[in-house]
């Protein structure tokens, strides 16, 4: 069953979007094994993740911020950050929207991003949501997406506890640094762009640059 696309005091919630009640406060961190770990948490796909509560609904939302594993399922699952419901690939691809901060009038294969995709029919309710932040907005096709990596805060270890090393980043499969990071997002690489429009989704006048 699809989730049902919830609104608070009229105004539509992204489903990655978290509620007051699904904040947990972080566990002590510690340095077990030479990696990062939180005591009785398992570690997925061998990335430690930031833990959360699924209580979708309860309480105030925050536009801010990120639902960790929710948009990580968006991500794995090809779900719309929105509405949550699974988004639906055409010849060029998966409908994503991203901010448009590129000045050279292409758009750069190779993109990675945190942002999961946006089916075409919410992407004109998340642009007048994000609208406060003053930003143009590109509306993409995306033919290949690779989910390899994470994003998140490195720690390196210490007593009496590991602490953090420098601004959050993102981490790829593979880089022993994963050991000790603490996940709070998924991120993916976009390739086989395409620019479309956003009502029409046919391609538009810019085109994906060469890598």
């Amino acid at each position: 069953m699809s989730p049902t696309l919830l609104k608070h005091k009229g105004r539509p919630v992204p489903y990655i979007a978290p509620w007051s009640a699904e904040y947990v406060p972080l566990p002590r961190l510690m340095a077990v094994a030479g990696m990062l770990h939180i005591k009785g948490q398992r570690r997925a796909a061998g990335t430690l993740w930031r833990p959360w509560l699924d209580k979708r609904g309860t309480g105030e939302p925050d536009y801010g911020d990120v639902h960790g594993p929710r948009q990580r399922e968006c991500m794995l699952r090809m779900l719309c950050q929105v509405c949550g419901v699974p988004v639906a690939r055409d010849q060029l691809g998966w409908p994503w929207l991203l901010e448009a901060h590129h000045g050279d009038g292409v758009w750069p294969e190779r993109e990675v991003t945190t942002h999961p995709p946006t089916c075409e029919q919410c992407q004109p309710v998340a642009q007048v949501q994000c609208r406060p932040n003053r930003s143009r907005f590109a509306s993409l096709r995306v033919g290949r997406v690779l989910a390899d990596g994470v994003y998140g805060q490195l720690f390196r270890p210490s007593l009496p506890r590991p602490v953090p090393i420098g601004r959050k980043q993102t981490v790829y499969a593979g880089d022993p640094q994963l050991r000790w990071m603490l996940a709070g997002q998924m991120a993916a690489t976009l390739l086989d762009v395409t620019v479309v429009d956003m009502h029409t989704q046919k391609p538009a006048a810019l085109r994906a640059a060469a890598p």
